[in-house]
């Protein structure tokens, strides 16, 4: 079973806004791309895999709804493809023009709001000067 890091209840409190009807398909969305995010992150878990540091749990759903934030103001809907097309039709196929840029060409889309959060729960590295 996926981990999901954000209840809608949080998602409403992050955005000031009522959870949408598919607020639990859009943050297990966001929790995959968070995921994606921490495949070299060190932190405790427990048996489900969840953190146990409550300064890491906040830190992941916080994460996870300024993704969601950042997908619904981007017009995406947790595919990715809002972040490679300008425009996207699906029938007669329509693509439009290309923005791919380091995050898109990746695979991963994440949320300058998420990456903070990331970074400054020291889930993320840091820049080497």
């Amino acid at each position: 079973m996926p981990r999901v890091y954000a209840t809608p209840e949080q998602l409403a409190a992050w955005t000031g806004q009522p959870a949408p009807a598919d607020a639990e398909r859009l943050l297990a969305r966001a929790s995959e791309d968070v995921d994606a995010a921490l495949l070299c992150a060190f932190y405790s878990t427990n048996s489900a895999g969840m953190p146990t540091d409550l300064r890491i749990v906040q830190a992941l759903a916080d994460a996870v709804c300024a993704q969601v934030e950042y997908q619904q103001e981007t017009g995406d809907t947790g595919t990715g493809a809002a972040g490679r097309w300008g425009s996207v039709s699906i029938g007669p196929v329509s693509l439009g023009d290309r923005r791919d840029d380091t995050q898109a060409a990746t695979g991963l889309d994440l949320a300058p709001r998420a990456h903070r959060a990331l970074m400054a729960a020291g889930l993320l590295p840091g820049v080497i000067w």
